[in-house]
């Protein structure tokens, strides 16, 4: 593997900012007074402190306030933690479809096994408990709906064209525009929004041996999302060529998301796609760091999401790195 595409070094993540990006990083909450004999009713209220401290919402702290409130009316406010299996927690999941009397929707049964994996993943990574009972809990509909990516046919598809573009013929000047957006896309996994508010100056090129991409954010409420990303090694080239081309002045792409999305539309048409997309892209970005053995927590950084946003995620990378296939270097 290309030492570019090496996933220890895709992403060089800096601990989640709270404030200011030059701000120390903030110190990771103290292990809980909680022991496996705990009271179920007694972890909630430390569950409900670790929540504040990391920074949830308030509305997601209700939420998952009055789903861990339903476990505890059912098993007992009493109930040991340590005494809490997977057999329990499924029998709770069948009691909410059928047993309490109460409709239960597909989409709140889901939120409710996705507090459940966040309230005992908590127990489980603080060394409250050994082993973690809502580890096999399924989310009913993580295998529908699951995201399109690009195979690995599809992605050389994609490169070949952008290539082409880049290189230009008889008729067209060359353009690297559309081979720098792809392969940033496929390396960085970033959002459409992310992607449209990138100032050059949020490129790194201080060490060209790792250069890299700062992820910023103007609004207080969104800096834990901030981040660096490494780049492949040879990314610049494209990005002097890029910059020779277009002469962009403070954002990299001077442009609307609908006219990056023609970008895209163009590329597919030129690869013989059906379609492409920021959000395709970003998932086959995601798929190939997981299929090449990045660390979840690694890979959660990279990608800017919540704790909670992984407890979704994770389940559908593992289902789509099945049908991607083993890992092979990244183009």
């Amino acid at each position: 593997m290309n030492t570019s595409d090496d996933p220890s070094q895709v992403s060089e993540q800096l601990p989640l900012f709270e404030g200011q990006s030059s701000a120390p990083p903030s110190q990771p909450s103290p292990k809980p007074l909680l022991t496996p004999n705990s009271a179920l009713n007694v972890a909630l209220g430390a569950f409900e402190q670790y929540m504040v401290e990391r920074g949830f919402t308030e509305n997601t702290q209700q939420a998952f306030g009055l789903d861990m409130q339903l476990l505890a009316e059912y098993l007992g406010p009493g109930q040991s933690v340590g005494r809490i299996g997977t057999a329990n927690l499924n029998a709770f999941l069948t009691w909410l479809r059928s047993g309490r009397g109460v409709p239960c929707s597909d989409k709140s049964l889901e939120r409710r096994i996705t507090t459940l994996k966040v309230f005992f993943g908590w127990l489980t990574e603080t060394g409250v408990l050994s082993r973690d009972p809502s580890a096999p809990l399924i989310h009913s509909n993580v295998e529908t709906g699951l995201p399109d990516i690009l195979s690995r046919e599809e992605i050389d598809q994609l490169l070949a064209a952008t290539q082409r573009l880049r290189q230009g013929d008889g008729e067209n000047k060359p353009d690297a525009r559309p081979h720098l957006l792809a392969t940033l896309l496929l390396h960085t996994g970033i959002k459409k929004s992310e992607c449209v508010n990138i100032i050059i100056n949020h490129i790194d090129l201080t060490d060209r041996t790792r250069p890299a991409l700062w992820i910023r954010y103007r609004k207080p409420d969104r800096r834990h999302k901030e981040r660096r990303i490494l780049l492949p090694t040879w990314w610049p080239a494209i990005l002097q060529e890029y910059r020779e081309q277009y002469d962009p002045r403070q954002n990299l792409f001077p442009w609307t998301a609908r006219n990056l999305e023609y970008v895209l539309s163009r590329v597919a048409e030129t690869a013989d796609l059906s379609r492409l997309s920021f959000e395709m892209l970003r998932w086959t970005c995601a798929t190939r760091d997981y299929v090449a053995g990045m660390e979840p927590e690694q890979l959660r950084h990279k990608l800017g999401l919540s704790e909670i946003s992984w407890y979704e995620v994770e389940p559908k990378l593992a289902l789509l790195a099945q049908t991607f296939g083993p890992d092979k270097p990244h183009p």
